[in-house]
């Protein structure tokens, strides 16, 4: 029986929810990826190989998920892949198959319980009505420059994609997640751009089929092709506008939370004791890189003058010594020794920013 964190892990698999998986990792990065589940015994990855997912199988497998583990009937994830490909095509072997090929090439002539290897399933792949032969089973590629240019665009969006939300999802405290689920809103956005992107790579393929026909292109297919391309790099620069605009509430949004909490918790009207997740910290998961960068978002540099008085202000907030006589009678003995420390540690970094500037 599976437990709950295996539970867990298999929901965002079979959602798509790269991002909740990604962050649920990081944070439990000692999580078994080799486990298998029901009836027809398939880990993780078989789940994502049947799925067709190639963002989580890549995942998974940077992870540590072993592509040579086998489900009751034998099959490695990589015969999972394999027969998507006689299904789907050339695209599928691409998203599944290379990674997992690239990643164990062992995995190739791994047998099933009948005997057959992903090798000999991909030997059966029709093209047409011919068979491909055992000479083009790595199915090489005419070099296509139209493709490659929007796989880069592509490749470009997704690693701003990851930087712009991935590393705030950690961030989020208890309240906040009640308030927005950011990780379906940004899975959405993924969704959303990968079903773009195949679009464009299909229009490719037939425009690189209709190259190979040796007909010359006319100009209104020159133009669709220019169209389609000045369209594309719009849908890039808007997806990268709206990246910015939802990072920008996010980190307003840690900004407006980090004051009110600061509010209630210096206020020093009750005597509870406090724990270390009852300090107002700016990025509670962060590092004090992080926590600075929240407590002074939206200060305008080019005005030293303003900035100086409000870095002052968050200095003489977090001066040890004075936070110790706000709050060094009310701190929890077991937890008060890790408060101070990230205390000091946070007053210096902003003691380092103020000289920075002088």
């Amino acid at each position: 029986m599976a437990s709950r964190r295996q539970k867990r892990l298999l929901r965002y698999v079979e959602e798509g929810s790269l991002l909740k998986l990604k962050s649920y990792l990081r944070k439990h990065p000692d999580t078994d990826l080799s486990f298998s589940q029901g009836s027809k015994g398939r880990t993780p990855l078989h789940l994502a190989c049947s799925l067709g997912d190639d963002a989580v199988l890549r995942l998974l497998l940077k992870k540590g998920a072993d592509p040579l583990l086998q489900d009751r009937k034998g099959d490695t994830p990589l015969h999972l892949a394999a027969r998507r490909v006689l299904k789907r095509g050339k695209r599928v072997y691409d998203d599944l198959v290379a990674p997992l090929r690239k990643h164990c090439p062992a995995a190739m002539e791994m047998p099933n319980n009948v005997g057959v290897t992903p090798q000999d399933i991909l030997q059966w792949m029709k093209v047409g009505q011919g068979r491909v032969p055992p000479a083009c089973r790595n199915f090489p590629e005419t070099p296509d420059p139209e493709r490659e240019w929007r796989e880069k665009i592509f490749g470009e969006c997704q690693d701003e994609f990851y930087e712009t939300f991935g590393q705030y999802d950690d961030d989020f405290s208890r309240e906040d997640a009640e308030e927005e689920d950011f990780g379906d809103w940004a899975d959405q956005v993924r969704r959303e751009y990968y079903q773009k992107q195949r679009q464009a790579q299909q229009a490719a393929a037939a425009s690189a089929a209709r190259s190979r026909g040796k007909r010359p292109e006319t100009e209104a297919e020159a133009k669709s092709r220019r169209d389609f391309q000045a369209r594309l790099e719009a849908e890039h620069a808007e997806y990268l506008a709206r990246a910015a605009r939802k990072e920008e509430e996010v980190r307003r949004g840690k900004k407006q939370r980090y004051e009110e909490k600061c509010a209630a918790a210096f206020r020093g009207e009750s005597d509870s004791k406090l724990g270390y997740a009852d300090i107002p910290w700016p990025a509670p998961q962060g590092s004090v890189q992080e926590m600075v960068s929240v407590m002074l978002h939206g200060a305008d540099r080019g005005d030293r003058g303003a900035f100086r008085k409000l870095l002052r202000r968050q200095q003489a907030l977090w001066h040890p010594d004075k936070f110790a006589q706000r709050c060094g009678g009310r701190l929890r003995e077991l937890e008060s020794r890790r408060i101070l420390d990230t205390v000091t540690a946070l007053s210096q970094e902003l003691n380092k920013l103020a000289e920075s500037i002088k």
